[in-house]
């Protein structure tokens, strides 16, 4: 057993927020993996403009102050995404906000887009030295007034410093923000945060996975018209709980293995419905090689995890990345652009 993984285990000793800091901590002294993101060439996609060393990314809430960028990619990321990120700081809900279900390999949170404020992370990310694939996660302060104004003002800061911003109204842990993803309100949001980035960032949406048929529906169709140049697919998901061997009795977004059929079942749904109009991103319940392979073969050109982390530690990365370049061989694919799809 490598020493990330025995790592990964000591750290389940502590609460999993107080783990998560000392993760953090960890990265930030020097303390991780050092392995590059290029070391499958066939894993090589580009997607949005965008040149990927490969197609796994690491997702939003990991490092939520863009304290480690630079330190996550060297775990062999192809990308990282970075806050979610909110005008002003904010200290989130309240603790205990956050719970493994190791039995599940899942979580559940609650943390409600705590983070250190616009400016303390354009710091940072104004600072970074290293090169690589880094966007970041826009989010709304919870006693906002104007929440599209928070969106285009963290979009207006950040784009210059970033590769992509990913608009999220899709966290089930700030009262009303999934309210933001109806048609025209949503539409009106986009096309306002566009207008306000300036440089060659590009312009992801996240979704929420338990939006109803009509709802699915009219995103469709915002895909198609909308400004943007990538769909996420999905968020957390505030049901599945009758998947769950646990009986957590938690409010807050599910991740991890439960969550995987139902993103998977609407990535590939609006991977038919939109035909590659808009390169689609597969998030959820990734956990191994295989997850990945699907969300691929389901429409995914980029696919991104965090909470096998949680369980499996870094060195799942290099493992995940390792299958499917041996997977896209066996299946004759010259490419990950190869297989987007072909499992339709």
């Amino acid at each position: 057993m490598s020493i990330w993984r025995l790592g990964t285990r000591a750290f389940h000793a502590f609460d999993p927020e107080t783990a998560h800091n000392l993760t953090i901590r960890a990265l930030k002294a020097g303390v991780g993996p050092q392995r590059k993101g290029d070391l499958f060439p066939a894993l090589e996609t580009k997607v949005a403009g965008l040149t990927f060393p490969n197609p796994l990314g690491l997702a939003a809430g990991f490092d939520k102050n863009a304290a480690v960028p630079d330190a996550c990619l060297n775990m062999g990321f192809g990308f990282v995404e970075v806050g979610a990120v909110t005008p002003r700081p904010q200290a989130g809900n309240d603790k205990p906000r956050v719970f493994r279900l190791s039995r599940d390999q899942a979580v559940i949170n609650r943390y409600g887009f705590n983070n250190d404020g616009l400016e303390a992370i354009a710091a940072r990310l104004s600072a970074r030295s290293g090169r690589g694939i880094v966007g970041i996660n826009l989010g709304a302060n919870k006693d906002s007034t104007d929440r599209v104004g928070d969106y285009v003002t963290c979009a207006a800061r950040l784009a210059p410093l970033v590769s992509f911003c990913t608009v999220n109204v899709s966290s089930p842990n700030t009262p009303g923000l999934r309210a933001l993803q109806e048609k025209d309100v949503l539409m009106s949001l986009l096309k306002n945060v566009r207008m306000a980035m300036t440089g060659n960032a590009k312009l992801f949406l996240k979704i929420a996975p338990d939006l109803g048929d009509e709802d699915r529906a009219d995103l469709v169709e915002l895909a198609k018209a909308a400004p943007i140049d990538a769909l996420v697919i999905s968020n957390t998901t505030i049901g599945e709980r009758d998947r769950l061997a646990h009986d957590p009795d938690q409010k807050g977004g599910l991740s991890g293995r439960p969550l995987f059929p139902l993103s998977t079942a609407r990535l590939k749904e609006f991977a038919g419905a939109l035909s590659g109009a808009v390169p689609l991103i597969g998030v959820g319940g990734i956990s191994g090689a295989q997850d990945a392979y699907e969300k691929i073969l389901g429409g995914a050109s980029l696919v991104q995890l965090y909470t096998a982390l949680v369980y499996k530690g870094p060195d799942l990365v290099i493992d995940i990345l390792e299958g499917l370049s041996e997977r896209l061989s066996a299946d004759g694919f010259q490419d990950v652009a190869d297989a987007v799809g072909k499992g339709l």
